[in-house]
């Protein structure tokens, strides 16, 4: 691959980065976050209670981990490209499958699915994107965000869609708007397979090292809890929204508000994310996160809610970009697959605790307010334990 020095040629990465950046579109910002929006027609629709649709995005989670615990060997035998394509893939035939029946263990199987797919695509996606930027260290931590706002848009597609849906076809109506989302994703999968990416999973076969748990164990612990937390507020709060009175408007605008936001999060954090040899950046965007996640425990009026879709969008996908910055600073190439995957499973490990708890939580107490309190106070203590986290030994750390 050769080494862009020009404009044209730092434009063609960003182009490659936001084609790449349709894998987490599809896998996350639709896969794994278009099941909020059709929650609490779902949980009616079927007589769920919040505890089983809870353990949806539970399932979802631990497919998620699984995924992340292969990802790194996959990488390293198929290649990043393969592996991020397969994932892909596998998403859009889950979000078929969610369209096509109501029945409670083919649904969790889907998520499973969809949960897998995103973290093998994430994993060797934000891989391939560490790899394209490495030529352009005034430009990475900018050019990097582009693959990581993917999901923002995912959001923004479903938000502007699927409230309306489920309006105009009325109650019942969920597995149509899967189904819309799968047509959607497959236009999305069109393009990003007519543009491969095709990087060898590692630059030095030679001397791969390996990855050490010690050093970055405060990192794991807060980014266990970011998992905890945002995925709670993610799962329910359209059911929030909706219970407080919102229409299929304000519950668009809302998730629309998210996606947006979002999708602007790397010129906002660009400052903050090129510092980001230590813990400290990733503390900084975590804390507006629980900031976003706290408000509308104060008040559930249209424009705090606003305001917390805004200050949560901005932030929340911005500490998984933190989280690769931290990586590309402090680990050698070679090691990037097994530690994005490395804190891509203590991620998962929280995402999958975090809905099932919530859920447990709001069947307890009646009230949502009490489960998205909790996750909030959980993204307070993971920013202050990411704060805690020092730049790392680089040398010894790649063994």
């Amino acid at each position: 691959m050769t080494t862009p020095k020009s404009p044209s040629q730092v434009a063609h990465i960003a182009r490659l980065l936001l084609i790449l950046s349709l894998a987490p579109t599809i896998g996350l910002g639709i896969g794994r976050f278009v099941y909020s929006l059709v929650l609490p027609d779902m949980r009616e629709s079927l007589g769920w209670s919040y505890s089983a649709a809870g353990f949806m995005n539970t399932i979802n989670a631990a497919g998620y981990l699984a995924g992340a615990l292969v990802a790194s060997r996959l990488c390293n035998r198929f290649g990043l490209y393969r592996v991020l394509r397969d994932g892909t893939l596998a998403c859009i035939a889950a979000l078929i499958l969610s369209g096509l029946s109501g029945n409670f263990i083919l649904l969790s199987f889907a998520r499973l699915l969809i949960g897998v797919g995103a973290a093998v695509a994430f994993i060797a996606g934000g891989a391939l994107a560490a790899t394209l930027v490495q030529s352009q260290p005034a430009r990475a931590s900018l050019l990097l965000s582009l693959f990581y706002a993917g999901p923002g848009i995912g959001i923004l597609a479903s938000g502007l869609l699927a409230p309306f849906m489920l309006q105009i076809f009325g109650p019942g109506s969920w597995w149509l708007v899967w189904l819309a989302m799968a047509l959607i994703s497959m236009a999305m999968m069109t393009l990003l397979l007519l543009n491969p990416v095709d990087i060898p999973a590692t630059v030095d076969d030679a001397s791969p090292g390996r990855f050490a748990i010690r050093p970055v164990l405060v990192y794991l612990a807060g980014y266990f809890l970011f998992g905890a937390g945002y995925i709670a507020y993610m799962t329910f709060m359209i059911a929030f929204v909706r219970d407080a009175g919102g229409s299929a408007a304000a519950q668009s605008a809302f998730w629309c508000l998210i996606g947006f936001s979002a999708f602007a999060s790397p010129w906002v954090w660009r400052g903050v994310l090129a510092r980001g040899q230590s813990g400290t950046s990733t503390a900084i965007i975590l804390g507006f996160n629980a900031v976003g996640a706290a408000l509308p425990l104060f008040s559930q009026s249209a424009a705090m809610l606003a305001l917390s879709a805004v200050v949560f969008g901005v932030a929340f996908f911005a500490v998984v970009t933190a989280t690769t910055a931290f990586v590309r600073f402090n680990y050698p190439s070679t090691l990037w697959p097994s530690a994005i995957a490395a804190m891509t499973v203590a991620f998962g490990i929280g995402q999958t605790l975090g809905p099932i708890a919530t859920g447990f939580i709001t069947d307890a107490t009646g009230s949502l307010t009490a489960g998205l309190g909790v996750s909030a106070a959980a993204l307070v203590i993971g920013a202050a334990a990411t704060a805690f986290q020092r730049r790392l030994d680089r040398p010894k750390t790649a063994g």
